[in-house]
């Protein structure tokens, strides 16, 4: 019922990332051109930064599509908080090579034939790790000695690190200078802009199946009070629009108001000094209806 009130083929706002739901920005759209030109060229290391919530894990599932349709080995590593022998059987294993007893030794001899054999078949292997702020030193060092397998002309695995802005602090730290001067690529994701928020929920309420100029679901200014409790963090953007839309659909109301964004902004603590929150109502009401209705979303 919570589609067909809307007129939703699918959920617009599902905060998974789907690499369907991926909106270009520019400063996206240049992250994600540097990671297929770092990898294609064999740049050896590329280091993507963003706040929480701007769509780093988006990016990389991006790439993964690229990746698999050009049939290039990866492993992907989303938790690093591992040993560096975990790590090493982690990848290791995600690239189809079995770490199964093996000492650090073997694995590396073994990952450095899976590379050759790559590089013989014309084509490389990536290594693309996730969170990479919580990487230990330990491990920031064992990665910078992975860029060591190499021929003499290109480097035989491509590093990906996607994570928070502290890792920018991490690698620009006088330890890490030796790792920092092998980086070949560089990309920091920033937040939407205002136009940027309005044009992202049109795009997703139109794959969601909304076609129509006049079934505008969202006013004006609650698209501005998304814009505004939200920052332009994309994360954000989509929890407040499922909200409203939920408790605007408990209300049975086909377009979602501005006061609604304000209430369920103040549920999610997202008070803004420009915006201060006043308590109404509006959600008091939704709260009444949405039990019953709970099962048909």
């Amino acid at each position: 019922m919570y589609k067909a009130f809307y007129g939703f083929s699918r959920n617009p706002f599902e905060i998974t990332p789907d690499p369907a739901f991926f909106y270009g920005t520019t400063r996206h759209n240049e992250a994600l051109a540097s990671l297929y030109h770092g990898i294609e060229r064999r740049r050896g290391f590329i280091v993507v930064t963003g706040e929480v919530g701007t769509g780093k894990t988006l990016l990389a599932r991006c790439l993964f599509r690229t990746l698999k349709w050009h049939k290039v080995a990866f492993a992907y590593i989303f938790n690093p908080l591992l040993s560096p022998l975990e790590f090493l059987q982690y990848a290791a294993s995600d690239m189809g090579i079995s770490p199964v007893r093996k000492a650090k030794g073997e694995l590396l001899s073994d990952l450095n034939r899976f590379l050759i054999s790559q590089y013989r078949q014309k084509s490389t292997a990536v290594l693309i790790v996730d969170e990479a702020q919580l990487l230990t030193w330990d491990l920031l060092e064992e990665i910078r000695l992975l860029t060591n397998l190499e021929t003499e002309q290109q480097k035989l695995l491509q590093i990906v690190l996607i994570g928070q802005p502290e890792l920018d602090q991490k690698l620009d730290s006088q330890d890490l200078r030796q790792l920092k001067q092998r980086i070949a690529l560089r990309c920091r994701l920033e937040p939407l802009s205002r136009e940027e928020t309005g044009k992202y929920i049109a795009q997703r309420l139109w794959l969601a199946g909304v076609r129509a100029k006049e079934q505008a679901i969202f006013e004006e200014p609650a698209i501005e009070l998304v814009y505004r409790y939200s920052r332009g963090i994309p994360r954000l953007v989509n929890n407040i629009c499922e909200a409203s839309l939920v408790a605007s659909f408990a209300l049975k109301r086909s377009v979602v108001s501005p006061e609604l964004v304000d209430e369920v902004a103040t549920d999610f603590c997202l008070g803004n000094p420009e915006f201060p929150t006043k308590r109404k109502d509006v959600l008091r009401a939704a709260v009444t209806h949405i039990t019953p209705v709970a099962e048909a979303l």
